[in-house]
């Protein structure tokens, strides 16, 4: 092992925390591991120390990674291990609200730490690999100390010093694949109500246009950015009669449309404002008022 490596420590060693661990190790970090079961007698095998309480595992690391369930429970076992930090550096890659992170921040840095807080995007046989996506935002002392070592993990970048930068943009990710998942499950839906297999049906065609409307979403994108909202592709009022005739088309199945009216509701709202010749996207504008249409 390379004495010359950043210490580190991982608390809680599930498959996440379990593999951060094993990635350190084989990059030569002296590495001590915590959980609350007995879950590092593999990870002493390949060279770790495990530490008998949280406190030891925190005295040992200069980088002390938690991946722990969420932020919640991060706090609550940091803040169950009282004493100084001595400028070691906080990393929290548990799932957390960014409200919950700048109050950890807060917290530690009165106990003369740094915190730094973490997003994943990946999954334990990704990580290490730029297939990982790793989020962190907060101590700008601790990203100047630390993002080598951090980097290990993924494609690490480094959102700022607001610790709660890297849960919002988390949290905003993860609202995005589940719009993504609601849209899946009322498709799928739609053609199993005449027996047509959620297979075939999305291999044929859904994976298909998924992937012909990702190449849109910069687009998209740059519509929103403008504040102004041209129509490169289709405009609210086309948008707003096509997802009624879904609507309508899914009842006619049996089929419930509970994930498709809240947008309907958005569409309609804007046109009622007069928007209707705007792009689709101006529906953004509609979720957080004029902010977006007044910032430009």
């Amino acid at each position: 092992m390379n004495d010359n490596r950043t210490p580190v420590t991982v608390l809680g060693l599930g498959r996440i925390g379990a593999t951060i661990a094993e990635i350190f190790l084989r990059n030569g970090h002296p590495t001590v591991v915590w959980n609350r079961s007995d879950k590092g007698n593999r990870l002493a095998e390949l060279g770790a120390r495990p530490a008998a309480t949280p406190a030891e595992a925190i005295a040992a690391g200069k980088l002390v990674v938690v991946a722990v369930a969420d932020t919640g429970g991060a706090a609550a076992l940091l803040g169950s291990t009282p004493g100084g930090l001595d400028g070691r550096t906080i990393l929290n890659v548990a799932t957390g609200r960014q409200d919950e992170a700048r109050e950890l921040a807060v917290a530690l840095s009165g106990r003369g730490g740094y915190f730094l807080d973490g997003g994943i995007l990946g999954v334990p046989q990704t990580l290490g690999t730029p297939d990982t996506l790793l989020m962190y935002s907060g101590s700008p002392i601790a990203q100047a100390e630390h993002a080598d070592t951090i980097a290990e993990l993924g494609n690490a970048k480094y959102l700022g010093a607001d610790a709660g930068l890297a849960g919002l943009h988390d949290m905003a990710v993860l609202a995005g694949m589940y719009g993504m998942f609601g849209g899946f499950f009322q498709a799928v839906a739609m053609v199993g109500s005449e027996n047509f297999t959620a297979g075939e049906f999305t291999d044929n065609f859904l994976v298909p246009w998924f992937r012909a409307l990702l190449d849109m979403l910069p687009v998209l994108a740059a519509e929103v950015d403008s504040g102004e909202f041209p129509v490169n592709f289709s405009d609210l009022v086309v948008n707003q009669a096509g997802l009624a005739t879904i609507r309508t088309a899914s009842r006619t199945q049996g089929v419930p449309t509970d994930l498709l009216d809240p947008l309907q509701r958005l569409f309609d709202a804007e046109v009622e404002r007069g928007n209707g010749s705007a792009s689709f996207t101006r529906a953004v504008a509609g979720l957080i008022g004029s902010g977006v249409a007044s910032r430009n």
